[in-house]
């Protein structure tokens, strides 16, 4: 057994780790594998057929397009999550808002196990977590969106850019806003940083897609700099309805 092995099991007995579905301390035996057994089947990945632009379950006898999406213009390419959100709702909230940092280990490595190929089959170049508002980010301690695209980036050996783009305007919480509310509240809420954007394919990180608003404004801003491709992946999507 060498070092590392015996780290990881006293870090496992002094500091067990949490489900990230229930909360509840894992035994060992689950830590190993993230997720306790009995809520593992709880998660919905999200399945085929699915939107050919953001990747949200279609219902029966839609054609290539979700309802969303045949409605609105979007400047990203393309992109997928992971689960319905409705499954994994009380999680994110924890994830976010209760500092359960560790989450990320779990559903990063979920992220790049499940997304991975479509990720590296873009041909991307750079991993860009959505910023937080400094202001929110001192506040919260972390960025959920960093932590998520920390352990993709590592599991797929892709960088992760997280200075590139700055959020640069307090916007108002994005839940009490419907679509239209969403764009006029990100206008101009995001900056670039000029000389560093040096990738033509990138991939845009986050926690939840609802109506794509936060997406589209990075993406706007990327391809205004010279990015070719701007693709997305997120842990969770809305029903798309």
């Amino acid at each position: 057994m060498v070092l590392k092995d015996i780290h990881d099991i006293i870090c496992r007995l002094l500091f067990p780790g949490r489900c990230p579905v229930c909360d509840r301390v894992m035994t060992p035996e689950d830590a190993k594998k993230g997720v306790c057994d009995e809520c593992r089947d709880i998660l919905r990945p999200i399945r085929e057929p699915v939107c050919f632009k953001c990747g949200a379950s279609l219902k029966a006898g839609e054609d290539e397009y979700c309802r969303l999406c045949r409605g609105r213009r979007h400047y990203y390419d393309k992109g997928r999550a992971l689960y319905e959100y409705s499954s994994v709702r009380r999680s994110i909230y924890r994830f976010k808002y209760n500092g359960r940092t560790e989450y990320a280990h779990f559903f990063g490595r979920e992220m790049a196990r499940q997304l991975g190929p479509l990720i590296k089959s873009w041909g991307t170049q750079a991993l860009i977590p959505v910023p937080l508002y400094p202001a929110k980010k001192r506040q919260r301690g972390y960025n959920q969106a960093y932590e998520l695209a920390k352990v993709i980036g590592v599991a797929l050996n892709i960088p992760v850019e997280d200075k590139m783009v700055r959020r640069v305007v307090k916007t108002r919480p994005m839940k009490l806003l419907n679509a239209k509310e969403r764009q006029i509240n990100l206008k101009n809420a995001f900056n670039i940083i000029q000389d560093v954007v040096k990738s033509e394919v990138v991939v845009i990180v986050d926690d939840i897609y609802t109506t794509g608003s936060t997406i589209d404004a990075m993406a706007k801003l990327l391809k205004e700099a010279g990015v070719k491709k701007v693709y997305y992946v997120t842990l969770s999507i809305g029903s798309g309805d």
